[in-house]
């Protein structure tokens, strides 16, 4: 007999398992939010510790302690006449180069320069053997010595055949045609001294001249081989080096501007060294071409160096400026007061209270090093020259003073421990025993380092010398033997 089971039993069995399944969730819930809840905190937490850091890093910024100045340095525009230069790039030409060939064929007998040596115009730079050619002067001199006796002969019959045709003892035709005799030799002569002329300049061609001044290259031709007037290469090439050209290009935006400073005067053009910074030679602008390179949008101009010791050798390329003017009695500050913006340029003015004033500026020109103001300052302003980065118009400074350029080290200082175990600044890191007895951890001289610049960041002037004797936990600093 089958017994149908209670439902009332059922559900009270279905009812505990319902409830246990809803506090569960609850329970995971509630721990869920209450991780939020932490999590939202320590966040919170962390943006309120990192907001200072962002806004000065060591409370000097705007949001962190305005009370502190700013610490800057300053500058008071002065007034000067200021040059204009236009900068280009050229290279180095000789005024004059000569490759020195023979003129005559022969066997070359002497070698009268060295290599490299500066040669004066007219000196002798090689001989030919003459043979040849003071044989054929010798031969010219006494066909013309012939010719001459056999003038004066004729002559002599001239005479008496005037004389009888003037007694009608002789004809006058016979006096004509001897005349005419006497006269084809006097031509005949004249040829002979050009041919003994010829010859003396070809004897003459058997010594090598230089002609112009300069320096001698490399030899060509040795002493003892056959040289030709044909030779391409010839027996030395000559390079006049003082006075020296140097060609360069300026862009053709800048051609009215040349042209109307050259219709003023002559135009003075400076080179400078490898280094691009020093002067070498300061010349003039002799040449300006007469066409724009079409390839290239650039005018090309010549100038002259005297090139007094030797700075410049042909082929060298170099730079140059032109100046093409002088602005006088502009008002210069450095460079580094000139800030641009938005805006534009701008300058901070240092005013009453020591508080900074951002004033718009108009720059006329500016170089590296200075910068010329045509408009916003005036020369009893002071302006910041050094610590922009904290500054901010209307803050408050402190002006330090520029003695000098900084003075800092080229690469950090290796850390040592003395022998009785405290840290040092000692070069080697060397103790007692001459042998290195300490090696810093990485970590702790990098946490060191970067804390020291921080505790710089935002100064100006030249960094404090370290301690002689480094630091020491729990003491004062014990200087080092």
């Amino acid at each position: 007999m089958l017994f149908k089971p209670d439902s009332t039993d059922d559900e009270k069995r279905t009812a505990p398992r319902k409830r246990s399944l809803l506090s569960r969730v609850l329970g995971r819930m509630v721990s869920l939010l209450i991780t939020l809840v932490i999590l939202g905190g320590l966040g919170y937490l962390g943006w309120l510790a990192f907001q200072p850091k962002q806004n000065g890093g060591g409370g000097r910024g705007a949001g962190g302690r305005p009370d502190l100045p700013v610490p800057v340095l300053a500058a008071m525009p002065h007034v000067q006449d200021v040059p204009v230069y236009l900068d280009g790039v050229g290279s180095v030409k000789a005024l004059n180069t000569v490759t020195v060939r023979s003129q005559v064929d022969g066997k070359l007998l002497k070698v009268n320069f060295v290599e490299g040596q500066d040669v004066k115009k007219d000196d002798v730079l090689g001989e030919i053997d003459p043979a040849i050619y003071q044989a054929q002067y010798d031969q010219a001199v006494a066909t013309k010595a012939k010719d001459e006796a056999l003038l004066a002969n004729q002559k002599i019959d001239l005479a008496r055949y005037e004389q009888l045709a003037a007694t009608n003892a002789g004809s006058k035709q016979q006096a004509d045609t001897q005349r005419a005799l006497v006269a084809q030799q006097q031509a005949i002569i004249k040829a002979d001294q050009a041919q003994i002329d010829n010859a003396r300049a070809t004897l003459g061609y058997t010594k090598i001249v230089a002609p112009i001044a300069g320096r001698a290259g490399l030899r060509q031709v040795d002493q003892g081989n056959i040289i030709h007037a044909a030779d391409t290469t010839g027996l030395v090439i000559l390079t006049q080096l003082r006075p020296i050209a140097v060609w360069f290009s300026l862009p053709q935006q800048q051609i009215m501007r040349v042209n109307a400073a050259a219709a003023k005067g002559q135009l003075a053009v400076d080179v400078f060294g490898n280094d691009g910074v020093t002067v070498i030679d300061t010349g003039k602008l002799t040449g300006i071409d007469n066409q724009v390179d079409p390839t290239t949008g650039t005018l090309k101009l010549k100038a002259e160096f005297p090139n007094a010791s030797y700075q410049l050798w042909p082929g060298q390329f170099v730079n140059v400026r032109l100046k093409v003017e002088t602005l006088p009695q502009a008002i210069v500050v450095p460079t580094s007061a000139v800030q641009r913006g938005p805006a534009g340029t701008f300058s901070y003015v240092i005013g009453e209270g020591d508080i900074v004033t951002a004033k718009p500026v108009t720059v006329t020109q500016q170089n590296e090093h200075q910068a010329v103001i045509a408009s916003g300052l005036t020369t009893a302003d002071r302006v910041v020259t050094t610590g922009f980065a904290n500054l901010a118009d209307g803050a408050k400074v402190v002006v330090g003073k520029d003695d000098g350029p900084p003075a800092a080290d080229l690469a950090p200082r290796k850390r040592s421990r003395n022998p009785d175990g405290k840290r040092g600044a000692q070069g080697e890191g060397q103790g007692k025993d001459g042998k290195k007895d300490w090696q810093g951890k990485d970590g702790e001289h990098r946490g060191r380092h970067e804390h020291s610049e921080g505790n710089q960041k935002g100064q100006t002037g030249p960094a404090p010398a370290p301690a002689a004797g480094g630091e020491q936990s729990g003491g004062a600093p014990k200087a080092q033997p």
